[in-house]
């Protein structure tokens, strides 16, 4: 599955999980807007339709932004069809276990996963020490998205398996 991801250098480089990913070219990384495909869906966790299975077949688009810039990159980005992940629950050490706080790779392979392309997902986070963290947290709500067939499917099952919280 292809992944492209928009680098604003507003990261420490050597800590930049979409960096890392080019370096093993499992991942584009573009440094214009422009750059990005004129098709694909974008990873926006700004939008209100989560992404499912109806979206596959086209390119993952990320954006690797600091959050302080993120509203205004994100609103820039309007040819893309915009679709945020599903609630899911961050391995990487940053952020671990607070819902919705995924770094660059994580939201790419939870796409991935997402979409139909387990393997493809398992490959990216195989380069990561705590990338299989990840997947054990999240393996049941990744299978449970994966077979949902639409974004209100997939919004039953955040309400099912987060509304107790």
């Amino acid at each position: 599955m292809r992944a492209v991801v928009y680098h604003a250098s507003q990261c420490a480089p050597k800590k930049c999980t979409a960096l890392k990913l080019a370096r093993f070219g499992l991942i584009k990384v573009v440094r214009t807007l422009r750059a990005l495909p004129r098709r694909g869906v974008l990873l926006n966790p700004f939008s209100p339709v989560p992404l499912c299975r109806r979206d596959a077949g086209t390119a993952i688009v990320a954006l690797d932004c600091s959050w302080e810039h993120a509203v205004e990159v994100f609103r820039r980005c309007r040819r893309l069809r915009s679709r945020r992940l599903p609630l899911l629950v961050p391995g990487n050490p940053v952020n671990y276990g607070k819902p919705a706080k995924l770094s660059t790779v994580e939201a790419l392979a939870s796409a991935m996963y997402i979409l139909g392309s387990p393997e493809d997902a398992q490959r990216l986070l195989s380069k990561f020490s705590w990338g299989h963290t990840f997947t054990s947290l999240n393996r049941e709500l990744l299978e449970a998205y994966m077979r949902a067939q639409s974004p209100e499917e997939v919004l039953e099952i955040e309400r099912e398996y987060f509304s107790p919280l």
